[in-house]
């Protein structure tokens, strides 16, 4: 019976580590198949990812087109102005990203894949320029002040708007000889980095419609902007004075600067280096949602003659709503 007994228990300790062994391989194969999952998940996201990106820099490409065939079209007329009625002020709508491509046996429309593309081209002139509260020596130009405190007060923005925001800029930008300068903070090159300056989150929201900052300083194009920013850009203009060269351009755009001074009330003088009728600076927002993921991109592009630079540009992705 003893001896019986002592192969049982070996029996029994045979079965438990066959269990043991069992359970271990289960759970490495577990692993080893969540881990080949996992890997997979990643790779068809890392190349979803990059086929959205090359999707988009072909749309960047498609919209410095646009914006070189306009500036052909302006040099063969002898007219340089941008108005909203021209193609590159016309937004896509979101389609299907097939539905561009060559209609054949291989490459239709229901074979294409589940990529929908959308975007816009926006004159970044049309918006008051905080690069031109500064002068050449980087000190604030009162009358360009004025300006911003009259675009902010129509906003709903504080009182001290424009001047704070004037001082913020001209203490980024002290030369380096200056006088306290290596403690200056870091210039901003877009309007969200004015928080770092003190300015609050609250009110640039309100300004942001209405307001950009660009590289260089630049001039408001009375063809583009709205009447708010017209307001600021020419002393004494009123709104309702603004309203009404709004409608004028929409019957017949600005050709020159003197056009826009004759639909201009006798007391009210536009100066050419705050107001013109054409624009160098454009902002593309491109959009692309593939699947369950979106890729949203906005572009800084500068506009020079013939040649059409990618100033700044900017990406973000996320999950679509209901992913």
């Amino acid at each position: 019976m003893t001896r019986r007994a002592s192969r049982q228990r070996q029996r029994g300790a045979a079965l438990l580590l066959a269990m043991v062994i069992v359970s271990l391989i289960v759970t490495t194969a577990a692993g080893m198949v969540w881990l080949q999952t996992r890997a997979v998940q990643v790779e068809a996201a890392e190349r979803a990812r990059a086929q959205a990106a090359w999707m988009l820099s072909g749309a960047l490409d498609w919209a410095r087109l646009i914006l070189k065939e306009d500036e052909r079209g302006a040099r063969q007329r002898g007219k340089a102005f941008d108005s909203l009625d021209e193609p590159w002020a016309t937004p896509l709508a979101e389609a299907r990203l097939s539905t561009f491509l060559a209609a054949d046996q291989d490459n239709n429309a229901d074979g294409g894949p589940e990529a929908f593309i959308s975007g816009s081209i926006v004159d970044a002139q049309s918006r008051f320029n905080l690069r031109g509260l500064l002068d050449a020596a980087g000190k604030p130009q009162p009358l360009q002040v004025a300006a911003l405190q009259r675009l902010a007060n129509l906003a709903g923005a504080p009182g001290d708007t424009a001047a704070r925001i004037a001082d913020a800029l001209s203490r980024a930008q002290a030369p380096s000889g200056d006088e306290g300068a290596n403690s200056a903070p870091i210039p901003p090159a877009r309007l969200a980095d004015l928080t770092w300056l003190g300015i609050e989150p609250a009110t640039l929201a309100r300004l942001a419609p209405w307001v950009d900052l660009l590289p260089v300083a630049t001039a408001v194009n009375a063809n583009t902007a709205p009447r708010e920013v017209l307001v600021a850009a020419i002393d004494g203009l009123d709104l309702g004075s603004a309203e009404r060269l709004v409608q004028a351009r929409q019957r017949r755009p600005f050709e020159t600067l003197a056009e826009l001074q004759a639909q201009l009330p006798n007391s009210v003088q536009a100066e050419g280096s705050r107001v013109g009728v054409a624009s160098g600076w454009f902002e593309v927002a491109g959009r692309l949602r593939l699947e369950e993921r979106v890729l949203e991109e906005r572009s800084l592009l500068q506009r020079e003659g013939s040649t059409v630079s990618v100033r700044r540009r900017e990406r973000l992705s996320f999950l679509a709503a209901g992913a």
